[in-house]
């Protein structure tokens, strides 16, 4: 509808809220959760106003993120907190694209810990068929008052990675009084 001014009053949902916006400026991890499953956290390096995420060999783990059209996105504020969830539409972007030339490279040299310069970074996410994903806000953000009072903590998934705990060694016997 507009008013006598000709101005709308329609909210356009591909222009993103401002907290989101600055949100998305500040990100490095991101929580992504795809079909309803549980949410991983992913580092993401931010990008024209969307989010860039890596997964695959050798990378981090999100099932289901490579080929979804849509995610849940989560992301927290300064003091540490959740402060904006949205929906998102997900873009892989493949290699040999003109997406992937200008995209790759930059998530590449952001890349912590890796293991050589980051043009082989790029080569290998390309042939071992990792994904690069644009997560681009579309739709209604929940902030403030909408977000969850309580807490969202759930127990630690299962992993294979997870050993028993031994007892510590001694060298010399401890008395007991």
């Amino acid at each position: 509808m507009r008013d006598d001014a000709g101005v709308s009053d329609e909210v356009d949902e591909r222009v993103p809220p401002p907290l989101v916006d600055e949100a998305v400026k500040k990100a490095a991890v991101a929580w992504v959760s795809v079909a309803g499953g549980p949410a991983y956290a992913l580092w993401c390096l931010p990008l024209d106003g969307a989010l860039l995420v890596v997964t695959g060999p050798g990378e981090q783990s999100a099932p289901g993120l490579a080929d979804a059209a849509a995610a849940e996105v989560t992301l927290r504020g300064d003091h540490g907190g959740r402060i904006v969830t949205w929906p998102a539409r997900v873009d892989r972007l493949r290699p040999g694209t003109e997406d992937w030339e200008t995209a790759a490279p930059l998530v590449a040299a952001k890349r912590l810990n890796s293991s050589g310069p980051s043009a082989d970074l790029v080569a290998r996410w390309a042939s071992e068929g990792c994904a690069l994903n644009r997560l681009s806000p579309a739709g209604t953000a929940t902030t403030g008052a909408d977000l969850p009072a309580g807490s969202l903590a759930e127990q630690p998934r299962e992993t294979p990675v997870v050993r028993a705990t031994r007892k510590p060694f001694r060298l010399h016997k401890v008395r007991r009084r």
